[in-house]
């Protein structure tokens, strides 16, 4: 494994959770002389600065900006589906102790029968204080062995409250104790938990000739754009080049985007204007006010970084058979007629632009007319900004199943062109 592929298998590794990944991502800004800003407090004008709101982090580089200055923004999010523990977290049947879930977004479902869960997330004290917390595993969701359904192999239905709810314990057992044990909480003063299952078992790299054709792992969508993104925005070149102006560098990975983004910390929400807004307003720049930011925006442009769909050798029907790209090919160009993908021509030329200073190649995505398109934070942070925006991505094969897999080629390709984006081609 290359140093950036051992590196994307231990980032992964620290981020069971969106708020996890945030302190990750945290962490990694600090260690990089990153100063975080409470948005609380008044804005102190830090040349290289970051925020954290819940699983959402927001960083920025300044370098020698003016008139003509504007932002150079990835966006990317932090969560992926999975299930989320319920206010009354345990309950018994039948000799078992279980977990009460609700599923969070668009999983996979079958993914997660048979497999090692743990649950990781947040506990929130009666004095509003928030505790990290991660189990190991803990739980399993059970399938009905095929003796005892024949049909299971034919036609496999899951309801989502009878099928899916996990087994933690034999006989009675309270989990909210155990999880607050971890999280360092009386159980008492616990006011409140954000907890999600993960799939416990580590990355791994394998396929081909060399060993080395694909990456497997949980929650690549989008931890795929969420690394790529932060690793070359910390790239020594990015760091020069946007230490010599004159656009602001901006990383962005938001919380929720699975659920439809409308939260505190989504893309749907004021998250990343809000900051923008403060970041113009520290500038010392001629305009003043609304015009300077105004001015900054109309300069400004955004790569939506989420993962794409490879084609499936087994189901490439459900592909246009004119677009079909494929795991080691390069990153995506997502394209959408009906504007659920925010690219158009103006932000392809971004992207070819800079792939080729990165002497990378990239393919390009579009849906077959008969499947329904997904989307992204693309077409949202080009509404709420009006912010020329290409939505962008490494293509994945079992997106939203628990363990997806992509080209490890691909991962270090969309590096390279995020750092020649940020870079200014």
């Amino acid at each position: 494994m290359s140093t950036l592929i051992q590196d994307y298998a231990s980032f992964i590794g620290a981020s069971p959770s969106s708020f996890h990944a945030a302190a990750e991502i945290a962490r990694r800004l600090e260690a990089a002389g990153y100063v975080r800003q409470d948005e609380q407090a008044a804005w102190a004008g830090q040349r290289r600065g970051y925020l954290v709101r819940g699983g959402a982090v927001l960083a920025w580089h300044v370098g020698e900006v003016g008139a003509d200055s504007g932002f150079r923004i990835v966006g990317s999010h932090t969560d992926s589906p999975s299930f989320k523990v319920k206010p009354t977290p345990s309950s018994q049947a039948y000799g078992f102790g279980q977990v009460n879930v609700e599923v969070y977004g668009g999983g996979l479902l079958n993914s997660w029968l048979n497999r090692d869960l743990g649950l990781a997330g947040v506990v929130t004290d009666l004095d509003g204080s928030v505790h990290l917390v991660r189990t190991p595993a803990i739980m399993t969701i059970p399938q009905l062995a095929p003796h005892l359904d024949r049909s299971v192999n034919d036609n496999l239905t899951l309801s989502r409250q009878g099928d899916l709810k996990p087994i933690w314990a034999v006989g009675e057992a309270d989990l909210l104790p155990y999880v607050c044990g971890l999280a360092g909480v009386d159980p008492e003063r616990a006011a409140a938990f954000d907890l999600f299952a993960y799939d416990v078992q580590k990355p791994a790299v394998f396929g081909g000739v060399s060993g080395q054709d694909f990456f497997a792992s949980g929650r690549q969508d989008n931890l795929s754009s969420v690394f790529t993104s932060l690793t070359a925005f910390l790239a020594p070149e990015t760091e020069a080049a946007v230490a010599a102006g004159p656009d602001v560098a901006i990383f962005v990975a938001f919380d929720h985007e699975e659920v439809g983004s409308s939260t505190y910390s989504g893309a749907a929400g004021p998250l990343l204007e809000t900051a923008l807004r403060r970041i113009a307003a520290s500038l010392d720049l001629d305009a003043v006010g609304d015009e300077r930011f105004a001015r900054m925006i109309a300069n400004s442009t955004c790569v939506s970084a989420d993962a794409g769909h490879s084609i499936s050798p087994n189901k490439a029907g459900m592909h246009d058979p004119d677009h079909h790209p494929v795991l080691g090919g390069g990153p995506l160009l997502k394209v959408n007629a009906n504007q659920r993908y925010a690219t158009e021509a103006e932000g392809t030329a971004l992207w070819l632009r800079s792939a080729a200073a990165a002497g990378a190649a990239t393919q390009q995505f579009v849906s077959n007319n008969d499947v329904p398109c997904g989307s992204t934070i693309g077409p949202l942070t080009a509404t709420r900004l009006g912010v020329l925006t290409v939505d962008v991505g490494v293509p994945l094969l079992s997106m939203h199943s628990i363990r997806e897999i992509s080209s490890p080629a691909d991962i270090q390709a969309m590096t390279s062109i995020l750092r020649g984006y940020y870079a200014g081609a």
